[in-house]
């Protein structure tokens, strides 16, 4: 029999690469997950979230380091694991009920036991009524159930849900989470003898949303980025039940928000990174991957605020996850155009001039902020150091890999295409995969005075 004590999974220095490169999803990551407890990790996009989870559970295999289950080595899955997935992952050929009775396949239960489990699980997650329904009949938080149910059936002492939420609209993301919550703070037997939670002991949720995490969780893991990693772990001491708007959630909130803000947006802005460009060779820096036109959508709701707002106010502004906020406000700090003083965003004398100007001007002066940027004086460089002033896509993403090496080098390429596509900078061609310097066109000469 396990040991109550032990954890229920554990990483110990795990380190997961891409698609066997040198550049790190993870990097000597170790962190357990103990009995009783829920966890939600945080952190900005492509932080290593999920595949700090996958691997925890055994759908990843580490590429270095080891994961354990109660203090032993396992092969394959996690034996006591379960998953919600973000997507519902349900065959649509298979009705509610089947697609729940898939998880039991491969459990030594009868098929009169197995029936019943089922029925229990539906009767948990209130499925009654469409136990014949196929998926493409549900609604996305119904799918969702469905999700809930099937990774329940399987009685795990550890659920693991990945951003089990994000895929549904807000009303119906609000219901399901509060159920959820019952779920999770009512595990074991309910006094009747009936199931309550199945058999969880622990859960493992990832998240985007910081209340959602400050609501379910025990204890919140905040992952850093470049490469995945662990900054700090904080302790939800908050009793139940919790409520949004109580002082102390609140401050607990936005201890997390401060923790996230302070490792995107450092107050010391990285050296030379703007005003003028360094004198020696460009030295490459990642780029966030968004589009550019969210940065001046960005900009011109803080003109509509008076110039500035608070970053978590600008945040419920957009629909984007908080992540993904943090990178479109750090690509405008980049180029000059925000500022980024405490927890506010501020436009900058240069923001400012850019949303005055027209778009040629606008094009202008992005193109001015560009040069300025180490990863773009670098590809001009290289552009500039050929014949006719050409490269294949091949050749300068594996320029970016080597300089960047931590970084989804493919990815960055695209980002630069589009960003020197706007500023004119450079061009691309798709049809021969080459980047090329751009010459932008000239104003037409003024007409001399009479």
């Amino acid at each position: 029999m396990a040991d109550e004590k032990s954890s229920i999974a554990e990483a110990q220095n795990v380190s997961v690469t891409y698609d066997r490169s040198e550049r790190f999803a993870i990097k000597d990551v170790t962190f357990s997950i103990n009995t009783g407890e829920v966890v939600a990790i945080i952190g900005p996009s492509g932080c290593g979230k999920s595949t700090l989870l996958r691997s925890m559970i055994g759908l990843i295999r580490p590429t270095s380091g080891i994961v354990l289950a109660h203090g032993r080595r396992f092969r394959g899955m996690h034996p006591g694991a379960a998953l919600v997935f973000q997507n519902f992952a349900l065959y649509p050929w298979l009705n509610v009920r089947e697609n729940i009775a898939v998880a039991l396949d491969g459990m030594d239960i009868s098929p009169e036991a197995g029936a019943r489990r089922v029925a229990r699980t539906i009767d948990l997650i209130g499925l009654e009524g469409f136990e014949e329904a196929y998926p493409k009949e549900l609604s996305g938080g119904m799918k969702q159930r469905v999700g809930f149910a099937r990774a329940l059936a399987r009685e795990p002492e550890l659920l693991c849900m990945d951003e089990p939420f994000s895929a549904l609209d807000v009303l119906t993301a609000e219901s399901l989470r509060s159920e959820v919550y019952e779920l999770v703070t009512a595990r074991g037997p309910r006094p009747d003898g009936s199931l309550a939670a199945a058999s969880v002991k622990s859960v493992l949720i990832i998240t985007h949303n910081i209340e959602e995490a400050v609501f379910l969780a025990d204890r919140v893991v905040v992952m850093g980025s470049g490469p995945g990693h662990i900054r700090q772990i904080v302790p939800v001491t908050l009793p139940h039940p919790r409520h949004y708007r109580a002082a102390e959630f609140r401050r607990l909130v936005q201890k997390l928000h401060d923790a996230i803000v302070s490792a995107q947006l450092p107050e010391e802005p990285a050296p030379a990174q703007i005003s003028t460009a360094p004198a020696g060779p460009p030295v490459p820096q990642p780029l966030p991957h968004v589009n550019i036109n969210e940065v001046f959508g960005l900009m011109e709701i803080l003109r509509d605020q008076g110039e500035s707002a608070e970053i978590f106010k600008l945040d419920q502004m957009t629909d984007y996850e908080f992540g993904h906020t943090l990178a479109v406000v750090k690509t405008g700090e980049m180029i000059d155009f925000l500022d980024t003083p405490k927890n506010w965003v501020v436009l900058t004398e240069t923001g400012v001039r850019f949303l005055d100007a027209d778009v040629n001007g606008r094009k202008a002066m992005f193109r001015e902020q560009l040069n300025k940027l180490g990863i773009f004086r670098f590809v001009s460089l290289l552009l500039s150091q050929t014949p006719e002033g050409r490269l294949s896509r091949e050749v300068v993403v594996e320029e970016l890999a080597i300089k960047l090496p931590t970084q989804d080098a493919q990815s960055t390429f695209d980002t630069i295409v589009a960003w020197g596509r706007y500023a004119e900078l450079f061009g691309y061609a798709p049809e021969t995969q080459e980047l090329y310097l751009d010459q932008p066109a000239k104003e037409p000469p003024k007409p001399e005075p009479t």
